[in-house]
């Protein structure tokens, strides 16, 4: 018996020196990490509000181009009106033209004076006539010009538009493969809803919040039965869908942390870094899951759901969330393309 309470004691010194053994390397990694997604969360913002922006100027200058398009189309039925006149013009001169002449014609052998007269009025309506032919060709080429001019408006607005169509078919894109991943989840997690546990998209993400009661008990990190019964199901759907990147994040209330003269954790930072990096190892536990793709990081307090100073609202506040986000990559490419 003697022998057995031995064993025990050296155990439990065993597994005290193992927890005490952390090191300021591996939570200084961590912090890494957390400011690493933080910043690619905030480039993935940025890129949305980038690419509602585009989608913004490519309607305005599409509605600035239609505008265009209907003063030239004004401009180049007046053009063509002042050349259907200019046309009914020479026909009327070349009419009058040839009715002098056949006058002159008639009269060759009369009066030489008069014959003189119409020479001369037919001279001036040659003249006139020849005016309003150069008149004519200018409006013609008025309206050629025109008609390129309008031609190369309609060609843009054609590029803007199918600019516009693209960007609208990305976001929409990237609403259903966010959609499609958060009803994955829904399904897997269906008995676990609503019972300490939410799925909400937003942002083109999925975030899975996990209360505290579900997964820890106060001021612990260990977690009971059924919050690792929803994480491996979750698991699963991780499995299943390779391209997706997970982040975890420990969050805690705002009363201090009191660690106690044993405990190797200080404060709330630490206590939600702790909580964070467990639900990843139970992720990780038995699964095909890569590493490669889960980011643990700590909030501690500050990044509360309900900032009343209340009962409720800490309870609200302590929680682990699971941030899952869709592979963008190729919509970031064709973003940077325009």
């Amino acid at each position: 018996m003697k022998r057995i309470e031995i064993l025990f004691l050296l155990l439990f010194l065993i597994g005290i020196s193992m927890i005490s053994c952390v090191s300021g390397r591996k939570f200084k990694d961590v912090q890494d990490k957390s400011r690493h997604f933080m910043d690619e969360r905030d480039s993935f913002k940025a890129s949305s509000l980038q690419l509602e922006m585009a989608k913004r100027e490519l309607e305005s200058e599409a509605a600035g181009l239609r505008e265009k398009m209907s003063k030239s189309d004004a401009e180049i039925e007046k053009v063509r009106k002042e050349r259907d006149n200019a046309i009914a013009e020479v026909a009327r001169i070349s009419s009058q033209y040839h009715d002098l002449q056949n006058a002159h014609e008639e009269l060759i052998k009369g009066n030489i004076k008069e014959t003189q007269k119409l020479l001369s009025e037919l001279q001036a309506a040659h003249a006139d006539l020849q005016q309003k032919e150069d008149i004519l060709r200018q409006l013609e080429s008025n309206l050629d010009s025109k008609k390129a001019s309008l031609d190369e408006l309609n060609f843009e607005l054609q590029k803007r538009n199918e600019r516009l169509v693209e960007l609208e078919k990305i976001l929409n894109t990237q609403k259903k493969i966010a959609q499609d991943l958060k009803n994955k989840v829904s399904d897997a997690l269906l008995g676990f809803e609503n019972n300490g546990l939410t799925v909400t998209q937003k942002d083109g993400k999925v975030y899975v919040s996990l209360d505290e009661k579900l997964l820890f008990k106060t001021a612990s990190w260990d977690i009971d039965a059924n919050g690792s019964n929803a994480l491996k199901k979750l698991a699963g759907v991780l499995e299943r869908n390779p391209n997706i990147q997970v982040t975890i994040e420990g969050h805690t209330d705002n009363v201090p942390y009191n660690p106690g003269g044993s405990s190797q954790l200080r404060d709330n930072w630490d206590l939600s870094v702790k909580r964070a990096t467990t639900v990843v190892r139970v992720l990780l536990e038995g699964s095909k899951i890569n590493p490669t793709r889960l980011i643990a990081s700590g909030r501690s307090e500050y990044v509360p759901v309900d900032e009343r100073n209340s009962a409720e609202a800490r309870q609200k506040n302590r929680r682990t969330e699971i941030i899952l986000t869709p592979d963008l990559s190729e919509l970031y490419e064709i973003i940077n393309t325009y």
